[in-house]
């Protein structure tokens, strides 16, 4: 090989369908160059250890590998290259091995050529790159001829992937009249091919459908709007297609396409419009308050908030604001209601301007005046037949209890409204008048008295009358009368209740024994004041007096003190209850006094019972003897 100070090395042969090349090295990684001078010195020590005859004294060695490339996709099991060292001389003495990855499954190496060939296809897309090491071995002394060293197989990329499009489906949304150059969207598309071999994986946008309304730029995809003025009332959506190639579109090439979906969005760019220069409108004169007389719409090609409006009326020439209109917020129409009573005796027709104004504008497009619109609205009123109209909503009269029969009280009136005028006739409903106290005149509404009238019996009379018209329709409407009956002084007054006074023995003289109040069922303006006296006599009463207090009440007071039951059992006394009316009325009630045997604190123990013994004029322990023999006769019979 020559002498001791000559470098010896690998020779790689590079095998391609179309070239062979012959490279010699020193040491191999990707893409650099790096000493071995560790590997050589430990080989020099194993030879003189060993006691080699044979050692070649090296000054410094390294090893430089170039890629070997393989064609992916290639079905054709080929030789890729050759590893040889320099002390091969063809005598098969040197054996190669290869080892890393993919050796023995996807590579072999011939051991003693050191041809290294492919088992099956690649594919580069599922493993780029296969690191291996590569060893030559001295068949008779096993001993390693060269030092290990690395190398790369490269997986050659082919255009066999297609550009797939990513994150579709693709949407989007942009306003309508928007200028060209508005951007739209972005497509984004990848190629699984290699970007750094060729055009494999080099992309190109096109337009395949959607021109000339939108353009797409080649390299980027980025789809912008190239027609001015796309109106959404016209179409408000546009499906463009979009084409990406790989090999920069060149043929060949693969490509796929997706969809973009573009909706215009609405903008403010039209106002409303009535259809319609007049609306004609009818509606009943006994229409309530709050009816929906009709309904108008104004056009407005735009949605949402830019189609809403609000609608207003101006008063008619008398200003009676009869009416007033709202927007339905569902329909944007305008509701025409009723807000005041009609009469067709009073007013037949209306006539009322309607404007409707967009509640949002934008003055890029229309001019302020664009968005209103104004139209006119009449609206008939139609005669009903209605029945007669009492002049008052209601008649209050007061009358004397004492009022004599004919006395008149007052006078309803009801007139029919409408145009042919009616006559009316009155009558008093039954059921508001059982008594038949009043009566009335059926042709001019005049009340009387018809029977005599009692303030205690019934203060208050509540009528119904009815005014009914004298067509065949015999429409009638009704009024009540409300009567006051006012009292007089026709009832006398009285003691309150029965009162059953006593006096118990020992009572002194000025000691009040009972204390009397009275009624009156007449009810006086300025209230009730009663009056308390005795019956005049030739001689002043020794036992009794009567005390007025000025309240409506009274007192019995004792004169003497000597009552005792032994002496009399019972006085009877007199008492006179005056009023204060005009002319005065009275009554005169005779109580009677009983004697009683009191408690100390002043209650007769057996009231009426020791009462009605006295009065009997026995004793009460004869009466009680009495009562028990009757008891136990009851008792005999019944048994």
């Amino acid at each position: 090989m020559g002498s001791a100070e000559e470098a010896h090395g690998w020779t790689v042969k590079l095998s391609t369908p179309s070239v062979l090349a012959v490279v010699t090295v020193f040491s191999m990684i990707p893409g650099g160059v790096l000493s071995d001078m560790r590997g050589t010195q430990g080989l020099e020590a194993q030879q003189l250890a060993q006691g080699s005859t044979h050692l070649h004294r090296r000054l410094k060695r390294g090893w430089i590998w170039k890629q070997l490339f393989v064609p992916e996709e290639d079905p054709t099991l080929r030789v890729i290259g050759q590893l040889k060292s320099d002390f091969d001389r063809g005598e098969f003495s040197i054996k190669y091995i290869l080892s890393g990855e993919g050796a023995g499954d996807v590579f072999e190496i011939d051991e003693y050529s050191g041809e290294i060939r492919t088992l099956k296809k690649l594919d580069r897309e599922e493993k780029a790159f296969y690191i291996l090491q590569a060893q030559a071995i001295n068949r008779r002394s096993n001993q390693p001829e060269e030092p290990q060293s690395e190398f790369i197989i490269k997986v050659q990329d082919i255009n066999d992937n297609i550009p797939q499009f990513q994150n579709e489906p693709y949407v989007s949304s942009i306003p309508e009249m928007c200028p060209i150059g508005t951007t739209v969207a972005q497509v984004t598309a990848t190629d699984a091919d290699d970007p750094m071999f060729g055009n494999n994986a080099k992309l190109i946008y096109s337009i395949l459908q959607g021109e000339p309304y939108f353009s797409v730029e080649p390299k980027t995809g980025i789809i912008v709007t190239s027609w001015p003025n796309m109106d959404r009332e016209a179409r408000d959506q546009y499906l463009v297609v979009v084409q990406v190639k790989d090999m920069l579109g060149l043929s060949g090439g693969y490509s796929s396409s997706t969809t973009v979906t573009v909706s215009l969005s609405d903008v403010n760019d039209n106002g409303p419009t009535f259809q319609h220069h007049l609306y004609t409108f009818a509606v009943a004169e006994n229409a309530a308050v709050g009816t929906t007389v009709g309904r108008i719409m104004a056009e407005d090609g735009d949605i949402g908030i830019n189609a809403r409006m609000t609608y207003s009326l101006e008063d008619d020439l008398e200003e009676s604001s009869t009416f007033i209109i709202q927007t339905d917020p569902v329909t944007q129409e305008g509701v025409i209601l009723l807000v005041k009573p009609l009469d067709y005796e009073s007013k037949r027709r209306f006539v009322i301007a309607a404007e409707a104004v967009n509640d949002h504008v934008d003055t890029r497009f229309l001019s302020l005046e664009e968005f209103r619109d104004r139209t006119t609205l009449k609206i008939v009123v139609e005669d009903v037949n209605e029945p007669p109209v009492f002049l008052s909503p209601l008649y209050e009269w007061k009358v004397p209890e004492n009022a004599a029969m004919g006395t008149t009280l007052g006078s309803v009136s009801a007139r029919d409204t409408d145009v042919v005028n009616n006559l009316v006739r009155y009558s008093i409903d039954k059921r508001s008048d059982t008594t038949k106290a009043f009566k009335i005149d059926p042709n001019n509404g005049t009340i009387t008295v018809a029977k005599a009238l009692d303030r205690e019996t019934s203060n208050w009379h509540n009528l119904t009358v009815e005014a009914k018209e004298t067509t065949q329709n015999h429409l009638s409407s009704s009024v009540v009368v409300f009567i006051k009956v006012l009292d007089i002084n026709d009832n006398v007054p009285r003691l309150a209740r029965d009162y059953q006074p006593y006096i118990c023995e020992g009572t002194q003289a000025g000691e009040l024994i009972q204390m009397l109040s009275a009624v009156d069922p007449d009810d006086p303006a300025e209230g009730h004041h009663f009056y308390f006296s005795m019956v005049p006599e030739k001689h002043i009463n020794p036992n009794f007096t009567i005390r007025d207090n000025q309240d409506n009440t009274a007192g019995i007071v004792a004169r003497r003190s000597t009552f005792t039951r032994k002496d009399r059992t019972q006085y009877l006394l007199p008492v006179v209850v005056a009023d204060s009316g005009s002319p005065a009325l009275s009554s005169t009630s005779t109580l009677t006094i009983s004697v009683c045997s009191c408690q100390p604190a002043g209650h007769c123990p057996t009231g009426g019972v020791e009462a009605l013994a006295l009065s009997m004029g026995v004793s009460l322990q004869t009466l009680v003897g009495i009562l028990v023999c009757l008891l136990t006769l009851t008792a005999d019979l019944l048994s």
